[in-house]
């Protein structure tokens, strides 16, 4: 895939970050991905604004466009492997990839399988509605009623909090967040617990049948996940990170993605 216009502008500005990295070799994981030229990185297609394929079939998104300023840091190509979330964890520990991408929220349980670098992104907990409870419905609590049907995705923190949060209502989980959206749009559910950049765009593409709790109920750091007793690469990456937010390109990506939305035109 060709780096749009966008990457080579921010690329100018992202020549010399991470000048504090340790050196690559240092890390037998970026050993590797140098040896074999390839950056290999981890998520599932279909998380909005991170990552979700285009009308061209190609994976584009907020981690894709800092996962190319990676490989380009590193001097190799990127392969994004689009794999299901159930298993983005086991197939990160086996080796299908150098590192999960994905927004993944670090988690305690999380960490006894693998190790997290510092957090990219802070986001929250919040509840997609079908649109004839606008109004009717204004907070969690409101929501947490018998006769209401409450959606989440299996295995993520969205699933953890609907079950913690929502006591008194039915809840049922989906292994795909397109699915439980779809399911609360044509009315055969009340509402989807996800995280807030997903649900955001989700209300502002279909304001007819779905309206937004905008108010997060949960704070969530997100982070990138790295196979374990890899330091180096640990380092690499944060001091990667941290040269990003130091020239600006961090926030240029953040603006066009979260707070932008001319991106919407090239998604079904």
């Amino acid at each position: 895939m060709k780096a749009p216009r966008f990457l080579a502008l921010v690329a100018a500005l992202f020549c010399g970050s991470a000048a504090a990295a340790p050196a690559p070799s240092d890390s037998p994981t970026l050993r590797e991905v140098l040896k074999r030229g390839e950056l290999r990185v981890g998520l599932e297609a279909g998380y909005m604004p991170f990552e979700m394929i285009d009308k061209r079939g190609e994976i584009i998104g907020f981690d894709i466009d800092l996962a190319r300023l990676m490989a380009r840091k590193l001097g190799v190509t990127l392969k994004v492997v689009n794999q299901g979330w159930d298993g983005i964890i086991p197939a990160l520990l086996t080796g299908k990839f150098d590192v999960t991408f994905g927004g993944m929220t670090i988690t305690p349980e999380r960490a006894e399988s693998v190790d997290f670098c510092d957090p990219y992104i802070t986001i929250g907990q919040t509840v997609l509605l079908n649109r004839k409870l606008a109004g009717k419905v204004t907070s969690v609590q409101d929501l947490d009623q018998p006769g209401y049907t409450i959606l989440s995705k299996l295995g993520t923190t969205g699933d953890i909090a609907a079950k913690k949060h929502f006591k008194r209502a039915k809840l049922r989980t989906f292994e795909h967040q397109a699915e439980a959206a779809i399911e609360v749009q044509n009315g055969r559910a009340d509402g989807f617990v996800y995280d807030l950049p997903f649900n955001a765009v989700m209300a502002a593409r279909y304001p007819d049948s779905l309206a937004h709790l905008k108010e997060p109920f949960t704070r969530e750091d997100l982070g990138w996940a790295i196979r374990k007793n890899d330091p180096a690469l640990r380092a690499w990456l944060n001091a990667f990170l941290a040269g990003l937010k130091q020239d600006g390109t961090y926030q240029a990506l953040y603006r066009k993605w979260f707070e932008g939305n001319a991106w919407l035109a090239n998604v079904n």
